[in-house]
């Protein structure tokens, strides 16, 4: 019964719902509440997304968006419309602070800024580039740098007279190789002869642009020596950059000397490249085995080496210091041994070079001493952010860069499991067990062994993108090479620098050796194992950029929402594993063919060797044959006139040297190159020389009876690094067969037709 007074509920003791009809059975259906209730969450945890202090990390996100749209427009924006647009949408960014819409107008305003930053750093260098080879160019100027490398050396001449046949124009920068052991030495000032070669386009497209890289080194060209170079008296003292860069480089061949005095080989060569950058001495079976087994990171300075020497030299410093109790008790040593770690590092971007991955590496690591020093936490995603926003404003074209992406994506998989992974997978041990295994350094083991898994993960989509391979095994190469690197072959480097001046540094060098032999035992042992070498076929930018979109979520979001990462990362896999290999390869001098045959492998027409081709065009294709291969050759014929090579669908591609062959080839296969031109009533496809040089290298995929083209040089691009030849825009990008037209007949009578006239 219901008590006095108080209104009878429906129902039994109030438990029937009330405002929503309950359909016959008495049950109502918890369908009708999952999509309000999933909403309601969604909700949730987008706000928490959008919440405070979460807009800054992705701030260099949409700055590095607007770097790459810039990369991808196909000729050279206009400086003042890209600025003043930047400029406009910051201060709209600026008068909307109190808006709900200031997170979107930021990101829009981050975007602008990085477009108006590339194309202002790309109207800052602007410097002529070679378009044409130049034979016999006579070369005066300073050495700026100088590489020792396994076979030949290198250097960069800053020009200051040139002078060639049939061409006034006058390079800033070229590059040029000579016999090892004849390179002039830094800051000198040199005469020589040297054929000059523009720079080199990508060797396929989609590939590693390296005319880009050039053009941003200030390098309009590259070539070789020809005969003696002839020191001589400069015309004036060069500047106080040059004198610094002698200065340099005198400093890291001494350094270079002290350590072949103990070491010799790779063991020099490596010990080298990890105090001063200069890795090319090394030789080529050690370097892919460091590259196969996942341990190439080591030999590039980049944020571990940088890392290592501020640790080594901020522990050292601390521990020296909180030996004198009056120092330990009454200052901030930790503040002073950041300082120092600092400067440590300063001198380390120095002495290795200061290269755009190792400034980028300095930066990030100076982010870090600085928030220690300043009372900061050091390692989050705001550190993160503002180093990548500094690297990105001193160089925007480091963005397009392996080492940047691959660098920032570990970094940033870092971080995040240090921010949200540590805290949940490292608590307190709350039993013996667990408090053993930590004691016997389990954790530390656990740690490393996720720290090298994360970076492996998060760098894949970029090896997979720029060299075509996986490292199935660098989870086990770094749990095996790291701990020795770090312990031992780097501070004994460090040592090894300080003790030089007072000549006790031989110790430490023999020490280096001992695990840098370990490290390569342990990168051979690891390439060698079966399945080490995971190789993948070439794919476009657009999945690398949804995969690099996937990255970010995943390493940014803080709610289950970062889940989405892993769907979107699930399909860029699927779209780059689905992309289809082109039929036929050819080189933008027209003098290599890469024909895809009937058992699915290239095959290919060379008349002269290009081993970085080749080698190149076979790693695209997950191909693992060497480039001197004899299977490369099967399937084709050869003479004097040209090649043939059958296609796998039927059909020849026929190369063309010699203008006789042209007739005979029109008439029996279906696609031609030739560097002459081919006859009007040709009924091949044709691919001739004026083709290539507007361009570059053409990769063609089979579609009905033609071809789809795909081009180094898009059409009607035009960029600083790449002009566009003349007639750019004559060169569709598909080959149709032609429709053969009636060819004359030869009217001239023979002799003896005339003879028997008369």
């Amino acid at each position: 019964m219901a008590e006095p007074g108080r209104p009878i509920r429906q129902g039994i003791a109030g438990t029937w719902p009330t405002g929503r009809a309950v359909p016959a059975g008495g049950l109502a259906p918890a369908a009708l509440d999952l999509w309000p209730r999933l909403a309601g969450i969604l909700g949730a945890w987008v706000r928490a997304e959008a919440g405070p202090g979460r807009l800054l990390p992705w701030v260099p996100v949409a700055f590095g968006g607007g770097i790459a749209l810039y990369f991808s427009a196909d000729h050279e924006p206009v400086l003042w419309v890209a600025a003043a647009t930047a400029f406009a949408l910051a201060l709209g960014a600026v008068l909307l602070r109190r808006s709900r819409l200031l997170g979107p107008a930021v990101m829009v305003a981050a975007v602008a800024a990085g477009f108006a930053m590339a194309t202002w750093k790309t109207a800052r260098i602007a410097h002529p580039v070679l378009a044409k080879p130049l034979y016999s160019v006579s070369l005066s100027g300073f050495v700026e740098t100088r590489d020792i490398r396994e076979r030949t050396d290198r250097f960069v001449l800053r020009v200051t007279a040139m002078e060639a046949q049939r061409s006034d124009v006058k390079l800033e920068r070229v590059r040029l190789s000579v016999r090892k052991g004849t390179a002039p030495e830094v800051g000198s000032f040199v005469q020589l002869k040297a054929r000059l070669m523009p720079p080199l386009l990508p060797v396929r497209p989609g590939s590693y642009d390296f005319s880009r890289d050039m053009f941003f080194q200030g390098i309009g060209a590259s070539g070789f020596v020809m005969g003696a170079i002839t020191a001589s008296a400069p015309p004036d003292a060069g500047g106080l950059r040059l004198r610094y860069a002698a200065l340099m480089q005198s400093l890291r061949d001494a350094i270079d000397t002290r350590i072949r005095a103990v070491l010799d080989g790779d063991n020099r060569a490596i010990a080298t490249a990890l105090l001063t950058g200069r890795r090319d001495a090394i030789t080529t079976p050690v370097n892919d085995a460091m590259f196969i087994s996942g341990l190439g990171h080591v030999l590039s300075i980049s944020g571990y080496h940088m890392a290592v020497v501020a640790g080594v030299v901020f522990f050292t410093v601390r521990a020296l210091l909180a030996l004198i109790p009056g120092l330990a008790v009454g200052f901030p040593i930790k503040k002073w041994s950041a300082a120092a770690a600092l400067a440590a590092a300063a001198f380390y971007l120095l002495l290795s070079g200061a290269e755009v991955a190792t400034q980028r590496s300095f930066f990030m690591t100076a982010v870090v001493l600085i928030a220690v020093m300043v009372d900061r936490r050091a390692i989050t995603f705001r550190t993160l952010a503002v180093a990548a926003m500094i690297v990105l404003a001193v160089a925007p074209e480091a963005l397009v860069h392996p080492s940047f992406q691959m660098s920032f994506a570990a970094t940033l998989g870092l971080v995040a499991l240090v921010q949200v992974g540590m805290p949940n997978l490292f608590a307190s041990p709350d039993h013996s067990t667990t408090a053993r295994i930590a004691m016997w350094g389990g954790r530390e083991i656990a740690m490393l062994f996720l720290a090298s898994m994360i970076a492996g993960l998060a760098t894949t989509p970029y090896a997979a993108f720029h060299f075509h391979r996986v490292t199935p095994f660098g989870v086990l190469a770094n749990l095996g090479a790291m701990p020795v690197v770090s312990a031992l072959v780097m501070p004994a480097g460090l040592f090894g620098l300080l003790l030089a001046p007072f000549g006790l540094d031989s110790v430490c060098w023999w020490l280096m050796g001992i695990g840098i032999d370990w490290m390569v035992a342990v990168s051979r042992w690891v390439a060698a194992l079966p399945g080490a070498i995971g190789r993948l076929g070439a794919f476009g930018i657009a999945p690398l950029i949804l995969a690099s979109f996937g990255i970010v979520l995943m390493g940014l979001l803080r709610t289950p929402l970062r889940w989405s990462g892993a769907v979107v990362l699930a399909a860029a896999t699927v779209w780059a594993l689905g992309t289809r290999q082109p039929d036929i390869l050819i080189a933008g001098d027209g003098y290599s063919i890469a024909v895809r045959g009937r058992d699915h492998q290239l095959h290919l027409i060379a008349s002269r060797k290009d081993a970085f081709l080749t080698k190149e065009w076979l790693a695209a294709d997950a191909d693992s044959r060497d480039a001197g291969s004899a299977a490369l050759a099967e399937g084709v014929s050869c003479d004097e006139a040209g090649c043939v090579a059958q296609m796998a669908g039927g059909g020849l591609v026929a190369l063309a040297l010699r203008i006789d062959s042209l007739a005979d080839d029109c008439d029996r296969a279906v696609l031609v190159v030739t560097a002459r031109p081919a006859p009007p009533d040709c009924a091949a496809m044709v691919v001739d020389r004026q083709r290539l040089s507007r361009q570059g290298t053409l990769a063609l995929i089979r579609r009905g009876d033609g071809f789809e083209v795909q081009a180094v040089r898009a059409r009607g691009a035009n960029r600083p690094w790449s002009p566009a030849a003349a007639g750019d825009g004559d060169s569709g990008m598909t080959l149709m067969p032609r429709s053969a037209a009636p060819r004359s007949r030869d009217a001239t009578p023979s002799d003896a037709d005339l003879q028997a006239e008369d």
